[in-house]
This record gives structure tokens, C-alpha cells and sequence, in this order.
């Protein structure tokens, strides 16, 4: 039972981490669906969230090698400066729009998971999404480059995310299309801010492994390897469907879940 109950979480979590419709909101409702404490598995948790990790890290390997070169190269290489410039201001702008909801998650967190953990605020989260999405529906996008405003702006709107059952991806990609950016290149900025903020957020959960049976190394493993493959393909279903501007789709089955909640749990 141990391998069908992790893997069943691998794939849950591998689905709807890139999707804009919340992985934690799904966890929380599938416990609460079933009353069931197999989903109360934190250490699993992290190692699920790695394996997502690294899904998208694969995925965008080389525009995070070109960073990491430019950033670097702009503060080290004074003479080819203006090679590098473009991905040390494109670095910059990552950072601005990370600040807010670090110091959100700091200040909030605790809080938020204790007084906003009800089926009602999981309704009212998937309605939310389902507005955004349906919002931008049809909103394309000229732009090709962030500004510092843009920043700014994506950043304030990414600390809305530390309410549990928003999603992430979808707030931030929501925000990228509010302002003007191509699909494209809103797509991309979203999940280069997922590096940051997934990477923050498994180190300080890194202490909670300590401890974690042998036993479940193999269950663990096995889940860990069908939230790696399904992150990857799910990412893959999420850029073809910004491309074709269809992100209302996930607006309807936002608000199909939220009603489905309101209705089963009244």
C-alpha cells in the first residue's frame, strides 16, 4: 500500500505543480475528500516538490546556465559588461520580484497555515484563480522585455501566492500578462521565479527529513520518480496551451472545483 499511496501523491503533485490550479490546494482537498491521513506525509512532501524541482530545472537547464554566466560575467568581467548586461539586469529583476512574497512567507506564514486551512478559503482560493485566468483570457502581449516596474508589480502580485490554494504559477503568469508581456516570455519569467521560491521554501522544510524511516526509501523513491516524469509532461501540456491563449480552460475547471467544494462540504 505504501507504493500505491506515494505514488499516487508523486503523480498528483508532478500534475498540477506547473498547472495554474494549485498542487497544495489538490493535496488539502484529496485528504479532506477521502478523510484520510495519507496525505499528511511532509517528508514526502519535500521529496516530491525536489522531484518538481528538478523536472523544470531540466526544462529551462539552459536559460539558468546563460543566467547564472551573464550575472556572474557582468560583475567579474568589467570589459565585456555590456554582454552580460541583459541577463545581470534580467537577475536583478528576478530578485525584486522575489523580495515581497520572501518576506510575506516570513512574516505570514505561520499564521495563514493556522487561521486559512478550511475547505471554505480553498473555495474562495479556486474561485479566485478561476477569475484571473478568465481575466486574461484574451489579453496577448507585445512585450518582450521586463521593465523594473513590471518587477514590481509580478512581485506584489506573487505574495498573494503564500495564501494556501492560490496558485503560484497562476497568480504570477496572470501578472505577466497584466503586463503586456508575450505568452512566451510570460510563461518563461513565471517559472524562473519557481526557482527561487520552490528552492527557499525546501530548504527550510529540509530539517523535517531528519529522522525519516529506511523503510520508506523505496516508497519514496518511487513517487519521487512519478512526480519527476508527470512535472515534466504537465509542464509541456501548460506551454502549449498558453501558446494557443486557452488558459480559460483552467479558469472553468477552477470554478467547477470550487463549486464541486461548496456543494459536497456544506
Amino acid at each position: 500500500m505504501n507504493y500505491i499511496k506515494y505514488l499516487i501523491l508523486g503523480i498528483i503533485q508532478g500534475l498540477t505543480e506547473p498547472l495554474p490550479i494549485s498542487s497544495s490546494g489538490h493535496i488539502f482537498l484529496f485528504k479532506n475528500l477521502f478523510n484520510t491521513e495519507m496525505f499528511n506525509t511532509f517528508n514526502f512532501e519535500i521529496i516530491s516538490n525536489f522531484a518538481s524541482f528538478l523536472a523544470i530545472l531540466f526544462i529551462f537547464r539552459k536559460d539558468i546556465i546563460k543566467l547564472i554566466k551573464d550575472f556572474f560575467g557582468y560583475i567579474f568581467y568589467s570589459s565585456k559588461r555590456n554582454t552580460y548586461k541583459n541577463g545581470f539586469l534580467y537577475v536583478i529583476k528576478m530578485i525584486i520580484s522575489t523580495i515581497p512574497v520572501g518576506i510575506a512567507g516570513i512574516l505570514l506564514n505561520d499564521y495563514l497555515e493556522t487561521h486559512f486551512t478550511s475547505l471554505k478559503i480553498l473555495a474562495m482560493a479556486f474561485l479566485f484563480t478561476a477569475l484571473m485566468l478568465y481575466i486574461v483570457r484574451n489579453i496577448k502581449g507585445e512585450k518582450e522585455d521586463i521593465t523594473f516596474k513590471d518587477a514590481i508589480i509580478i512581485g506584489l502580485f506573487q505574495m498573494i501566492t503564500i495564501i494556501p490554494g492560490i496558485s503560484r504559477s497562476g497568480t504570477v503568469l496572470v501578472a505577466c500578462l497584466l503586463c503586456k508581456l508575450k505568452r512566451e516570455e510570460a510563461l518563461k519569467y513565471t517559472f524562473m521565479l519557481y526557482f527561487p521560491v520552490s528552492l527557499g521554501t525546501m530548504l527550510l522544510k529540509v530539517p523535517d527529513l531528519i529522522g525519516t524511516s529506511t523503510s520508506l526509501l523505496l516508497p519514496y523513491l518511487g513517487g519521487f520518480i512519478a512526480s519527476l516524469i508527470v512535472t515534466y509532461f504537465s509542464y509541456l501540456w501548460l506551454s502549449n496551451i498558453v501558446k494557443k491563449g486557452k488558459l480559460w480552460h483552467f479558469s472553468i475547471y477552477c470554478l467547477a472545483l470550487a463549486a464541486f467544494i461548496l456543494i459536497w462540504f456544506r
